[in-house]
């Protein structure tokens, strides 16, 4: 591979795909950022991506605002529902939002396919996750085969390559890897409750799962959360 690669990093501003940003550097891609606005609950994630982008010398970093939130059916973009305190349960639970991945990754295979751009990074993870169908290895599987069969340049035989790095870790796995890529922790957010000072809630499943990867870690959890 050359220095000179360039790759999408699909970024949330959250611990997972700052992680997936920071591997993507480490072996030498250039990074190109896309961040989505998408109704949720709150905006401190977009900026915490935008900040992020920067400290990670990003060769682009965009903004796309697609409103996933008019479809409904989601705790996170709907204001009306609650979210859930973090409880064990193999239910997909209501924060799952309808299509994301699906929408996410079809708008980054445009732009790499329009830009020539052969590599796209994900920071889903299939194993410390809030169940979402659209983080599991079976799914990135099923939409690498619609791109070598839907995509000029699939067809072509030059696919795009879908790069998961953190599907199959542990968040405490994927923390202590972050660390050693100079990764701050503190600089992203991970809540799905954050408050209008953008502190973290501690109960919800994100937090949860954050909080029991830092214990994994053996590292302190740098995460502000609502006292």
């Amino acid at each position: 591979m050359s220095v000179a690669d360039k790759a999408i990093i699909l970024l949330s501003g959250g611990l997972d795909s700052t992680t997936t940003l920071a591997i993507a550097k480490s072996k030498g891609y250039e990074c190109v950022g896309i961040s989505f606005s998408y109704g949720q609950s709150h905006h401190f994630e977009v900026e915490r991506a935008k900040e992020l982008a920067l400290s990670f010398q990003c060769i682009e970093h965009h903004l796309v605002e697609i409103p996933i939130s008019s479809f409904g059916g989601s705790a996170l973009t709907d204001p009306t529902q609650t979210i859930p305190d973090y409880q064990e349960s193999n239910a997909i639970p209501i924060t799952y939002v309808p299509a994301r991945n699906i929408i996410f990754l079809s708008f980054a295979i445009g732009w790499a396919e329009a830009r020539g751009i052969d590599h796209i990074f994900i920071g889903v993870n299939a194993v410390d996750y809030s169940g979402y169908p659209d983080c599991r290895p079976e799914f990135i599987e099923a939409f690498q085969r619609m791109i070598d069969v839907g995509t000029k340049k699939g067809v072509e035989g030059q696919s795009i390559k879908i790069h998961t790095p953190l599907i199959s870790m542990t968040k405490g796995e994927i923390i202590n890897l972050g660390i050693s890529l100079g990764v701050d922790y503190a600089k992203t957010v991970s809540c799905y409750k954050l408050n209008e000072d953008g502190h973290a809630c501690r109960t919800c499943d994100s937090c949860a799962l954050r909080s029991k990867g830092f214990i994994e870690a053996g590292i302190d959890d740098p995460t502000t959360y609502v006292k």
